[in-house]
């Protein structure tokens, strides 16, 4: 019974539904359910960096932009296939996001924040402004990729190809933060200090989980021209911003799990707000205020005390551990304790 309410259960079980999804349900359901696997992919690399590592960055929808224009450009402006611009958006989306941990290194918290902003504010102003380049405002249409050899739409074919994707990087980010990599992260994340001292390297650290953060959104970004066919500068501003912040708050900061979760519930509840346009940025900030206050270690929060069965491999310290308890774990990074006994 423990093993049916575990949240591996609930994952395969939803991507088994995802899979399936294209053989029943219309088009427009097929476009909701690949947007969806997107998001995931973006709440899963902002956790890394936000939840896991500690890192209060607000750059995530400059990546997904960057990932999407650097790939969709490379067809448009050069004539590359999709198969090879894609790969070089997320790699270029990865090469910029590795460069803002040369800032976190001298600043944290709010200072970080506000700097990461100001970069994502800038970041959609050249999208907007470098006609030349970007199209502007207006945006473009961008060539799908043919499934044709394989009997599918181009619909149905980039929808599985964003499974897959998902699939692998969801994979890949448990492995990561069940690494010593991720003991490294949540150990930077809970105490600096305590894990400079234990032998972490920050910069090392840190680079890592903004490239890893870089990476996920980027590779979103280079999905999202072949699932729209088109490409505006509108579709990672601000807004986007709030959305993936609330995902990762609403699901559980420091959870893969989590992520999915509440990727899960927000795109649905965008889709059920899509007419009402105005009021999304008010209500998903309300939300997202509401889980800070009253809920902020997310709903994966409220599973793990209500289901025997749900755990999580690395989480927040609870509040009765000393800094000392959460020091001498985090000692487990450098491969030995040192002396040192809980």
């Amino acid at each position: 019974m423990r093993a049916v309410v575990s949240h591996r259960a609930l994952l395969v079980v939803l991507f088994a539904v995802l899979a399936v999804l294209p053989v029943v349900a219309n088009q427009y359901t097929l476009f909701v359910g690949n947007l969806l696997m997107l998001y995931m992919i973006l709440a899963l690399g902002l956790n890394l960096l936000v939840g896991f590592a500690g890192q209060l960055a607000f750059a995530n929808a400059a990546m997904y932009g960057i990932g999407a224009y650097g790939a969709a450009l490379l067809q448009v402006r050069l004539g590359l296939s999709y198969w090879l611009a894609a790969p070089c958006g997320a790699v270029l989306a990865m090469a910029i996001g590795t460069l803002l941990a040369f800032p976190a290194l001298r600043l944290s918290g709010i200072y970080l924040a506000l700097a990461t902003l100001a970069f994502a504010q800038f970041t959609q102003w050249v999208l907007l402004h470098w006609n030349s380049v970007t199209f502007g405002a207006g945006g473009f249409p961008v060539p799908q990729p043919e499934f044709s050899a394989l009997g599918m739409s181009p619909d149905r074919g980039i929808y599985y190809v964003s499974w897959v994707v998902t699939v692998v990087l969801l994979a890949f980010a448990w492995r990561v933060v069940r690494s010593r990599v991720g003991r490294a992260f949540v150990a930077m994340r809970d105490r600096e200090m305590a894990a400079q001292a234990l032998g972490v390297g920050l910069l090392r650290y840190k680079a890592m989980a903004f490239a890893l953060s870089g990476f996920y959104a980027g590779t979103a970004g280079a999905l999202y021209p072949a699932v729209l066919a088109y490409v505006s500068p509108e579709g990672f501003d601000l807004f986007q911003m709030v959305l993936h912040k609330a995902m990762i708050v609403v699901g559980g900061m420091g959870s893969i799990a989590g992520s999915v979760i509440g990727a899960s519930l927000l795109v649905y509840l965008l889709e059920v707000l899509r007419q009402f346009k105005a009021t999304q940025e008010i209500v998903f900030g309300a939300l997202l205020l509401a889980f800070v206050l009253f809920q902020p270690r997310g709903l994966v929060d409220f599973l793990k005390r209500s289901v025997p069965g749900w755990s999580e491999p690395l989480h927040y310290a609870s509040d009765s551990e000393s800094a000392f308890d959460v020091a001498v774990a985090d000692e487990l990074v450098t491969g030995s304790r040192g002396g040192a006994d809980r």
